[in-house]
């Protein structure tokens, strides 16, 4: 997602909750089921039907004004609503209420909150940092979250904004994968969520070996995602 369209969602306060598009001088709106409307940004396939909240294209959802059959048709070379819609989503930019924006923060804050709590611990008493300690150093350090990125993405970046008013270690996993030629693209994409895989090798059957380090208490969830994305198939070894 560019730049460009999340200052626009984090500046503009809408009441709907849109997938927008200007084209040929006109607006097209359509209005979205949000968590949907995300996911289908990242690349998942999801059914277009499940994310719009109605089959209309509007020019001003707000003041439910509908955007001209003739003008869709011209600009969009069809009048399926559906495909018109795709593109819309495709293309355009994602508004979100302030209502949303602030709910998805906070869940990703508590959920930073519980994976610094898990793995971060004071050197100087090997102890973890309490809840109420960690969400005073994030104040203190001003910390923001970014609610289009997942929360274990987050974590390192935070965690070194922290380091300067709350002194804390990570006790760190390094581990070796192999994926099968079938599911290592899929497995790139979620091993990426958790920092930036290295000693890539990509076989010329198509499977995939690499190395990863990750918090030590992140790896419930790291081998569940994992897991499920490749039913089982992924080969995982420590690397001492």
């Amino acid at each position: 997602m560019s730049t460009k369209g999340r200052q626009t969602m984090e500046g503009e306060r809408v009441h709907f909750n849109l997938a927008k598009l200007k084209k040929g001088g006109m607006n097209f709106e359509v209005a979205i089921d949000p968590d949907l409307a995300i996911e289908l940004k990242k690349g998942k396939s999801i059914d277009v039907r499940d994310v719009v909240k109605s089959e209309k294209i509007f020019t001003d959802v707000k003041k439910g004004l509908f955007a001209p059959e003739g003008k869709i048709k011209e600009l969009f070379n069809t009048s399926d609503i559906l495909s018109v819609a795709a593109i819309i989503l495709k293309e355009g930019e994602i508004q979100l209420t302030e209502e949303y924006r602030d709910k998805i923060k906070e869940e990703k804050r508590r959920r930073i909150i519980s994976i610094i709590n898990r793995n971060g611990i004071d050197p100087r008493t090997k102890l973890p940092h309490p809840i109420q300690r960690i969400e005073n150093a994030m104040e203190e350090a001003k910390v923001k979250i970014d609610m289009f990125k997942g929360a274990e993405e987050q974590v390192d970046d935070i965690i070194k904004k922290l380091r300067p008013v709350l002194p804390i270690s990570v006790e760190r996993k390094r581990i070796h994968l192999r994926f099968p030629p079938q599911y290592a693209g899929k497995a790139y994409a979620i091993l990426s969520g958790f920092g930036k895989p290295d000693k890539e090798n990509w076989r010329d059957d198509g499977s995939f070996d690499c190395e990863i380090e990750i918090p030590a208490g992140m790896e419930p969830d790291f081998y569940d995602k994992l897991n499920n994305a490749t039913k089982g198939n992924v080969e995982t070894k420590i690397v001492k």
